[in-house]
């Protein structure tokens, strides 16, 4: 667990530093030190393109992916299914149409609103959820299935939208869909950083009784926990952590849904263990997507969502394979 956690750090670690080095102007190794060291000391081109584009954006991608890994973490552990993650439960969804809504419907209103309006929709979606899965009770296959009924209307919804809306309006609103922290600014970081921390925070505490819950309802009872309040509990935690980053980053693909599984392969199935690892492994997804996006066809900039799923869907596909045959 400890060289794992160690080997995923040294990776975040060199994964920002090739951010701020690589982009339409590479800067030498000592410059990049010497401004990190000393941002008084050193030359304003080098100080601006440091501290005002690349670590806000290399920050903004590491948080957006721990948020991913850790929401995909618990919301598996919840659902006790291993190809759930934050869209399970209408985050991406109901962010998506809040914010097509916003940008098609309202396009006067102030660019600063959307990632509020992503927000609000996640959150949304996700009381809608639990909301109609509430039957004495919610079982995960009813959260699942109404999940992705309300998932499919709220696509529905989109269409809808952009057949109708102008062609401009259409565009911006995808291209805040393609997942991207291209335009991350400091105060983007300050505030995702601190709603993160305490949610983070909580996730990790509620790491025994993930272990728990993984179990089955039955055994949670037997032993004394509060199944429907924790039911609710992590299904806020999760609209809490993805939301955030939706909020922040878009739609950003199969983030949430690998990295428990790659965190799970290294670290075993303890939880207390996982949400650390998915984190790291999360933040690395997210960094890497973005570095190969905006350094690959420079100085055309791929959206890291774009990337995720591209890179995401294979070999998710090749993991299941391999454990269909491990399984004969």
């Amino acid at each position: 667990m400890t060289w794992t956690v160690a080997g995923a750090s040294a990776l975040v670690v060199l994964l920002a530093l090739a951010g701020l080095r690589l982009g339409d102007v590479s800067i030498a190794w000592a410059d990049i030190f010497a401004a990190l060291a000393d941002p008084a000391a050193a030359p304003p081109d080098v100080a601006m393109i440091v501290f005002d584009l690349r670590l806000p954006r290399v920050l903004s991608a590491g948080l957006v992916g721990m948020a991913l890994g850790v929401a995909g973490a618990i919301t598996q552990a919840l659902l006790r299914n291993p190809l759930a993650e934050p869209g399970t439960l209408g985050v991406n969804a109901g962010a998506a149409l809040a914010v097509t809504v916003l940008t098609v419907a309202y396009p006067a209103s102030s660019p600063f609103l959307t990632p509020w309006a992503g927000f609000v929709g996640a959150g949304a979606m996700t009381a809608a959820v639990w909301a109609l899965s509430w039957r004495s009770g919610a079982t995960s296959l009813r959260i699942i299935l109404i999940g992705v009924g309300l998932s499919s209307l709220a696509g529905a919804g989109i269409t809808l939208l952009t057949a109708l809306g102008d062609a401009r309006d259409v565009h911006r609103a995808f291209v805040w869909l393609s997942g991207s922290v291209y335009d991350a600014n400091w105060a983007q970081v300050s505030a995702l950083g601190l709603w993160l921390a305490p949610t983070l925070a909580l996730c990790l505490l509620a790491s025994r009784a993930l272990d728990v819950a993984s179990l089955g309802a039955a055994a949670a009872r037997s032993v004394g926990q509060d199944v429907i309040r924790f039911q609710g509990f992590i299904i806020l935690l999760c609209a809490m952590v993805s939301g955030a980053a939706v909020a922040v980053s878009g739609l950003i693909a199969f983030v949430g849904l690998i990295a428990p599984h790659a965190a799970r392969r290294l670290v075993g199935w303890r939880h207390s263990r996982i949400v650390p690892a998915a984190a790291l492994i999360g933040a690395a997804i997210v960094m890497t997507a973005d570095l190969i996006g905006r350094v690959a066809f420079a100085p055309i900039q791929i959206p890291a969502g774009v990337l995720t799923a591209l890179i995401g869907a294979p070999v998710f596909g090749f993991a299941l394979w391999r454990a269909r045959a491990s399984l004969g």
